[in-house]
């Protein structure tokens, strides 16, 4: 993905700071979509490529921390941006505690936002990445024996060939082929990579 796949989402219920932020944004080349109401937000998918969420405090029904909430309850992975004509601490160091990449006071310097809207992107498309290496880890360590899983426990806890053959009631060798195939299906060239894609998924 490059940035031009990427969307700004813009809240705001003042209608010229809304045109006047899409402007701003499209200015630079990135996609944006403006929304009047965080309730009109909430009802859009956002899952299909990196993008970040510019979000006004202060608006009618939901407020901009109560969209914050709604989205993370939600497990959407949206990075915020705050804008406000009324911050104050306290509420801008609870936007930041659950996760906004910044918090502006208007008015701001048209770059402060540019700066903080490929801050937020640049974290989205990471935390996708993730996401996406994790899934895999998870099917490949799906596709494992109920076998393969006794010894995969086993090698976990440190344990060498010899104690699992042991512990499980087979041979060495057994265990050693069991070995193999793990590292195969996981797709680890070590035991430092196999125990490191474990402790992702768990």
């Amino acid at each position: 993905m490059t940035i031009d796949d990427s969307i700004v989402y813009i809240v705001d219920d003042d209608p010229l700071i809304r045109d006047s932020l899409a402007q701003l944004v499209k200015s630079v080349g990135l996609k944006v979509e403006t929304f009047s109401s965080a309730r009109a937000f909430l009802d859009k998918e956002t899952d299909k490529t990196p993008c970040c969420l510019v979000l006004d405090i202060r608006m009618p029904g939901l407020s901009g921390l109560d969209l914050q909430q709604a989205l993370q309850a939600d497990n959407r992975m949206i990075p915020i941006i705050f804008i406000t004509g009324h911050g104050t601490v306290p509420v801008s160091v609870q936007a930041m505690k659950a996760g906004a990449v910044d918090f502006l006071q208007k008015p701001f310097e048209d770059q402060e936002l540019l700066d903080g809207i490929h801050q937020a992107i640049q974290r989205n498309r990471a935390q996708r990445i993730s996401l996406l290496e994790k899934k895999a880890v998870i099917k490949r360590f799906d596709s494992l024996t109920p076998r393969e899983h006794e010894v995969l426990d086993l090698v976990r806890q440190g344990f060498l060939n010899k104690q699992i053959a042991d512990k499980l009631g087979m041979t060495e060798n057994t265990v050693k082929s069991h070995r193999r195939r793990i590292m195969q299906k996981m797709e680890a060239d070590s035991l430092a990579s196999l125990i490191r894609k474990i402790i992702s998924i768990s």
